[in-house]
């Protein structure tokens, strides 16, 4: 294993990082992931989605760890409960649903596991049910929401990417550091989230929780949301197909999701090798005869 500490924790998104382009758990990334829970590794989910969407995961592979979804808003134990979160301010969303609703935008927000949305449209079903995500619960007006529970994340889909881009800089003008505005992954999408929120400090409370300094744990991801706990890891990695921003902040760029980049990142870094049997070297050493006795008989 490449570098200085052993790894005892690996931080990994899922769409476009642990998923595959067909969004499936190839053999070769289910294998070694095994492999290094064998070893006592502990495999941290981190994702911009609900835990629901990660459940076929988290069960067929048994994990047994925290997890980072919601857009590192939410941490949770091993057992599905809710240790750390972060919330949006009730004031603050009323302003985004209304400025949104006012200008057509579709939305959703999401609440822990659950999610809502004002109607069920093709955008909402296309940026949720091919990852996973349950279809968000059709409620009428949002802001008869706000106050109720609390809200982690809003969600606003536009028509394309350039429409989204304009509202995520005027959202940015208008509001400072109030948000965190984030388009991770699908450019038609703006996810906006309390400030300081990020998958980097929610893996930071993860490995405090557990006991792991950042120099041992490893992060891969492909997009905008991985940066910040690519940069907190002891070995940050990126996709092979991630933007070239977020390759430039890793220290190593593994293979695509589609040629099963993060079973290659595990057996480079993570992996604890027992030598083969044509590996061990085998010394000789030359036998000795006794030296003779001074009485002995030339």
């Amino acid at each position: 294993m490449s570098g200085t500490h052993t790894i005892r924790a690996v931080a990994i998104d899922i769409d476009g990082t642990l998923l595959n382009s067909r969004h499936e758990l190839s053999d070769e990334v289910e294998a070694a992931l095994r492999k290094a829970a064998a070893q006592g590794v502990h495999i941290i989910l981190a994702t911009g989605k609900s835990r629901n969407a990660a459940l076929h995961i988290i069960e067929h592979l048994g994990l047994q760890t925290h997890g980072i979804f919601v857009q590192g808003t939410v941490l949770y134990d091993a057992a599905g409960t809710i240790t750390h979160d972060l919330a949006l301010n009730d004031d603050l969303l009323r302003r985004l649903l209304t400025y949104i609703d006012d200008r057509k935008f579709n939305a959703i927000l999401y609440s822990g596991s659950r999610m809502f949305t004002a109607r069920v449209t093709e955008d909402i079903r296309a940026g949720t049910v091919p990852y996973h995500e349950p279809l968000p619960k059709a409620v009428g007006s949002l802001m008869n929401l706000v106050g109720q529970m609390p809200f982690q994340k809003l969600v606003v889909l536009g028509p394309d990417a350039r429409t989204v881009t304009a509202l995520r800089w005027q959202l940015g003008q208008q509001l400072g550091a109030s948000v965190r505005l984030m388009q991770a992954g699908i450019a038609t999408m703006l996810e906006v989230l309390p400030p300081g929120a990020g998958k980097e400090a929610m893996l930071k409370a993860a490995l405090d929780d557990l006991g792991i300094p950042p120099e041992q744990a490893m992060a891969i991801g492909d997009a905008e949301n991985d940066i910040g706990m690519i940069r907190l890891a002891g070995i940050g990695v990126a996709m092979g197909q991630a933007a070239q921003h977020v390759r430039e902040v890793a220290q190593h760029v593994t293979a695509s999701n589609d040629e099963h980049g993060v079973a290659r990142a595990i057996e480079r870094f993570v992996l604890r090798h027992e030598p083969t049997e044509a590996q061990t070297v085998v010394i000789e050493i030359p036998r000795v005869a006794p030296a003779q006795s001074p009485e002995t008989p030339a």
